[in-house]
């Protein structure tokens, strides 16, 4: 058995992702980087994770055959999961108008975006409730990043939002279930972050910051919320579970601008 607490980060192949990834791996973490189709992405970022111990998990975390497959090769490496990161995550699929939506943009977002990472919990969550028996010092988490799109209204986005919103609920279920079993669950919750999903609308959002959008003007980055996530897991507030850290520069403040 590895002798230091592994983390899983789903979607760890680039933006808050890999941001994720690296920063559990200068916090002294083994971390598995799961990706779904872009290898070269996910090999970059494993790249930069210096001497931690790491793996790439490819996978589509809407299948259980590849849910159970990533949560394998990990037990099969290192003997233990400390962390899950669920961080996989995808837009509506076109961005169409709520009134055009589609089921097939629905299926595909949903299963992503939530039923992946109510399941992959599920199964990550037995493992962690056996290793407390086996691993010395163990302080198992849950990590959900969500996003603004939980509470802020989005009509060509609308599957987006409603999935994102279950993931508030999944945290405070989980969270719930699991503290008898010493297992603490968190909500991350991003604002708007400097990655290539963002890039296209880089003019747009770096004015509206400049208006007053977000009471701290500026853009926020992966390792902004990498920092939160490390400081969940390290215990940073241990009488704590179920609850929000937003990292979005004050957006949800909803103050009028001066």
């Amino acid at each position: 058995m590895l002798n230091q607490p592994v983390a899983l980060v789903t979607g760890g192949s680039r933006g808050i992702g890999r941001g994720i990834a690296i920063a559990l791996a200068r916090a002294g973490f083994a971390v598995a980087v799961n990706y779904h189709g872009n290898e070269s992405a996910a090999r970059e970022t494993q790249s930069l994770l210096g001497n931690a111990p790491n793996v790439l998990c490819q996978g589509d975390v809407s299948v259980a055959a590849d849910r159970e497959r990533m949560l394998a090769a990990i037990l099969d490496a290192w003997q233990r999961i400390d962390v899950l990161v669920n961080n996989a995550g995808i837009t509506s699929v076109g961005r169409l108008d709520l009134l055009e939506a589609t089921e097939e943009s629905w299926d595909r977002v949903l299963g992503v975006n939530l039923k992946g990472p109510y399941f992959l919990s599920q199964r990550a969550s037995l493992e962690m409730i056996r290793l407390r028996d086996v691993v010395s010092n163990y302080q198992p988490a849950i990590i959900n990043i969500s996003s603004l799109s939980a509470y802020t209204l989005s009509m060509q986005r609308g599957d987006y939002c409603i999935s994102k919103a279950g993931m508030s609920m999944l945290t405070q279920l989980f969270a719930f279930r699991l503290a008898e079993h010493g297992i603490r669950v968190y909500e991350v919750r991003p604002g708007i972050i400097d990655t290539d999903m963002t890039a296209g609308a880089r003019d747009k959002y770096t004015q509206m910051i400049a208006d007053g959008l977000t009471p701290i003007r500026k853009w926020g980055t992966p390792a902004d919320v990498g920092a939160a996530v490390v400081a969940l897991v390290q215990g940073a507030i241990p009488h704590s579970t179920g609850d929000v850290v937003n990292v979005d520069g004050g957006f949800h403040l909803r103050g009028f601008p001066r």
